[in-house]
């Protein structure tokens, strides 16, 4: 912070010595602690109720089709929720980004109870700030919340203890993504004493100290919230004095109190290997461009020495950051003979943020058909790619508005802001390691979906509302501060040629190295994981989760059973893998979601202190009526992964393969339908459905917002701002189609 714009507010020498004797006498940081749980166990007559209305509406779908009803449960949660103890949450939580302060895990047990009302959430804080101090404080405050849920056979929430390994390269071959791992267990000794981190870039981003006249000037600046900066700088340090493990040594042999790292999944695997406990890995955001570099692959994520079959059985298809589910032959680089990176050109689907950095640029030329401006052009391309993630910097002096929807998966349902086509699930899907012993290996992932929210509120879909708390959108609270967190001054005139930029060698803070203030366009309320459950116990989740009995929604409460009836020994759900020599044959079954009433239910009411109520539901709590929405339509997707190197994926990806309109009945749809063309075929079959209602009011539904021409070409855009710019109770709602995406149903050759 500070900069040109932040200099225009300093005050000299004068207010840096002012500033340092307030830090002297009031500038003790304070350590966040995980909170207190306010609220008790839900009434068994609510917890009942919740069951009974989903058993109904499965009975009712399932004596329209004939069929006996369903024998499990359906069970809503979330499987990605952070507390302030993330670093970037905490960051979130500042005053100058109108934040909201300290929240704390305790916080998401309330909310999960009293808010949104799901049956099951896990607490993935980020490894790489969690200190064995905190990490403590994590599972005791998890055992609480699941203390507080009644009888451990029929608990009213349900609470696993996890963290997330963030993992960011700078280049694709050194990048590996983000991965949440989460614990079937609770008590000490049945799981690790330290969690894992990545022991990369990540580390170092979370505890980067603030130049001193940030350190000075903060506080001052926002005298009346001084005491939250110090915070945060009290935070920051001990991260940077917390003791690193030493490398190389079995985990049981470590002392407590240090810092562990695993650098690439391998290592992280192995890690948990020699724990023992029982854990699973579950990546998410893999098509996420904010850090994720151009050119990235998944391929190389499925070897022996990186991919554990038994851990990474789950993949999270749909999160508050956006739907890392759909594959398009669509490139953000291309490479030429030498290797060399080289910018596609744009097309009807997808504009690459590197050409779109050219275009500002050529907007900026007194001829922009001169050769002057094409070399500006070009090298402002080369630039852009050259930079990776933080390819804006390449073009000083750009608005949100310019770069208008460059990076975007026109065609894909909600994408991730610069979207990366070769770590979608279905390119995951698609993959064969050839080199594998027999067979080829290959992923085999069951889907779930999460909210991922930072603010420690699971479950966050509930309702469209609450943009600038319930998704991650977040600004500068004014003009003077973005001046200052951006590092510019706004009258400057921008100039007419792109800049070298290393981040390397940047001294820039963290945030400022990628999209942060574009992204707010791009977040959303955030998903849900469902299960096929035996019952509301910790044992029988963990079990569905285990066996792929899962599947993710956008956040509605949508009812979705799809099965192989014709598999040997009867029908086999979602998640299954199976053998067959005959025509698979198919039954998807789904019911739309409770439309919901305003407020908060009783239960609500009287379960949380007045002022609790309002600081963490805002208002609105999972308030459901009778009525359901309909389902709109079911698609089958169909992926036939490779059985010899180099097939070209995007015609393995079959989307859709098939679709088919529901009557708007509130008892649902059911789909029947068959695939002869794999009897006939001796390589394997991957199949999946989405339910999917029809259009309905989201938060952020229009990301950029753009306004396009008949060739289908962004020619004017109206991002969402985090911060000033847009009026804080304005959610940006845009028509989006809710829906439920099953876990696929592998079936191989006999």
């Amino acid at each position: 912070m500070g900069g040109r714009g932040g200099g225009r507010h300093s005050a000299g020498a004068l207010l840096v010595v002012l500033a340092a004797s307030l830090a002297a006498a009031v500038g003790c940081g304070r350590d966040d602690d995980p909170g207190v749980i306010e609220g008790a166990r839900l009434p068994e007559a609510t917890v009942s109720a919740r069951d009974a209305a989903r058993a109904d509406a499965a009975a009712e779908a399932a004596a329209a089709a004939r069929l006996p009803a369903p024998g499990k449960q359906i069970l809503f949660g979330d499987l990605h929720v952070h507390s302030t103890y993330s670093a970037d949450a905490f960051m979130m939580s500042l005053p100058i980004l109108s934040g909201e302060g300290a929240r704390p895990v305790a916080d998401a047990c309330d909310f999960a109870r009293y808010c949104s009302g799901v049956d099951f959430w896990s607490i993935n804080d980020h490894a790489e700030a969690l200190t064995p101090r905190r990490w403590r404080e994590t599972r005791e405050s998890i055992r609480e919340c699941n203390a507080a849920a009644g009888d451990p056979a029929n608990p009213d929430v349900v609470a696993f203890l996890g963290w997330e390994w963030t993992q960011v390269g700078t280049t694709p071959e050194n990048h590996w993504g983000h991965k949440n791992v989460i614990f079937r267990d609770l008590a000490e000794g049945s799981v690790p004493t330290r969690a894992i981190d990545s022991d990369s870039f990540t580390n170092a981003a979370m505890a980067q100290a603030p130049p001193l006249r940030t350190r000075l000037g903060l506080p001052l600046l926002d005298f009346p919230n001084r005491q939250r900066y110090f915070d945060l700088f009290h935070y920051q340090a001990q991260l940077r004095e917390a003791d690193r493990c030493p490398a190389g040594v079995d985990v049981r042999e470590l002392p407590e109190d240090c810092m562990e790292g695993a650098a690439t999944p391998g290592l992280l695997f192995e890690k948990l290997d020699q724990w023992g406990f029982e854990s699973l890995v579950i990546p998410h955001g893999t098509t996420w461009g904010i850090y994720t570099p151009p050119g990235s692959s998944w391929d190389k994520q499925l070897t022996a020495a990186q991919h554990d079959p038994e851990r990474q059985t789950l993949i999270e298809v749909f999160s508050g950051h956006g739907n890392s589910e759909e594959y398009r032959d669509l490139r953000s680089v291309d490479f030429d003979a030498s290797g060399a990176p080289v910018c596609p050109a744009p097309t009807e689907e997808f504009e690459p943020c590197c050409w779109r950095a050219g275009e500002i640029i050529r907007g900026r030329c007194e001829d922009p058909t001169s050769e002057t401006c094409e070399r500006r052009v070009a090298e402002a391309r080369a630039n852009f790619l050259a930079a990776g993630v933080a390819g804006r910097h390449a073009v000083p002096g750009t608005s949100l508005e310019d770069w208008k929807d460059c990076g975007t998966c026109r065609s894909c349902f909600l994408p991730s802001m610069k979207y990366r086509a070769a770590s979608s699930v279905q390119y995951i899907l698609g993959l064969s390691d050839f080199e594998a012993p027999g067979d080829p290996s290959r992923f085999h992932l069951g889907f779930i979906a999460s909210s991922d929210s930072h603010t420690a509120r699971p479950g966050t879909g509930y309702k469209e509302f609450g943009r600038l708390f319930h998704t991650e959108a977040r600004g500068p609270r004014d003009e003077a501060w973005y001046e200052r967190m951006f590092e510019v001054d706004l009258d400057a005139e921008p100039p007419v040629e792109s800049v070298a930029f290393d981040p390397g060698t940047s001294d820039l803070p963290a945030y400022l190295s990628v999209d942060f203030e574009r992204q707010a366009s791009f977040f959303l309320t955030g998903g849900l994981a469902v299960v096929h459950s035996e019952d509301r116990s910790r044992e029988a989740i963990w079990d569905a989760l285990r066996r792929r009995e899962t599947y993710g929604t956008s956040g509605e409460r949508i009812l979705l059973w799809f099965d192989l009836v014709n598999a040997p020994g009867g029908a086999a759900p979602m998640g299954a893998r199976v053998k067959l020599d005959a025509a698979p044959r198919f039954r998807v079954r789904a019911v739309g979601s409770l439309q919901q009433g305003p407020g908060c239910p009783d239960v609500s009411t009287a379960g949380l202190s007045p002022e609790r109520l309002a600081s963490l539901c805002r208002g609105e709590c999972y308030n459901p009526s009778d009525a359901r929405q309909p389902i709109d339509r079911i698609e089958v997707v169909r992926i036939r992964p490779r059985v010899e190197p180099g097939e070209p994926m995007a015609s393995l990806v079959e989307d859709p393969w098939r679709s088919f309109a529901c009557a708007p009945d509130p008892a649902g749809c059911v789909v029947e339908f068959e695939d002869a063309e794999f009897a006939g075929s001796s390589r394997p079959y991957t199949y999946y459905v989405r339910a999917i209602q029809p259009p309905t009011p989201m938060v952020n539904g229009g990301l950029a917002r753009c306004e396009y021409d008949e060739t289908g070409r962004c020619v004017e855009a109206r991002p969402c701002h985090g911060g000033y710019q847009t009026p804080r109770d304005d959610d940006c709602l845009a028509p989006g189609e809710e829906r439920a995406w099953s876990s696929p149903i592998y079936v191989l050759p006999r």
